[in-house]
């Protein structure tokens, strides 16, 4: 099994991830992310000549249609499940005082 990662290298990732953690925290998450470096060791026992590097498994196409004009739907069909409404607008709370100073 690898070294454990030492507390300092468990802060700092919890410091990139914005998290906060307990010192019980820490010592688990130093012998979690050993042992998930114990899987990348036996990942490179795996044979990968001839095989070709790539980003993805998988083709990837454009799955986007293409760009054709259409009617609108119009200002009562995009209002049509609106919890509030003040044709032809939405109607939202105010969330800006008007007063000016």
């Amino acid at each position: 099994m690898p070294a454990p990662i030492d507390e300092s290298q468990v802060r700092h990732i919890a410091h990139l991830a914005r998290i906060k953690l307990t010192d019980a925290e820490v010592a688990a998450f130093g012998a979690q992310f050993a042992n998930i470096l114990k899987h990348f060791e036996t990942l490179s026992e795996v044979n990968t000549d001839g095989v070709e590097p790539t980003a993805h498994p998988l083709p990837i196409t454009n799955v986007l249609r293409d760009d054709e004009p259409v009617e609108p739907i119009g200002v009562e069909a995009a209002l049509a499940n609106a919890p509030a409404r003040e044709t032809p607008y939405f109607k939202v709370p105010k969330v800006l005082d008007q007063e000016t100073a």
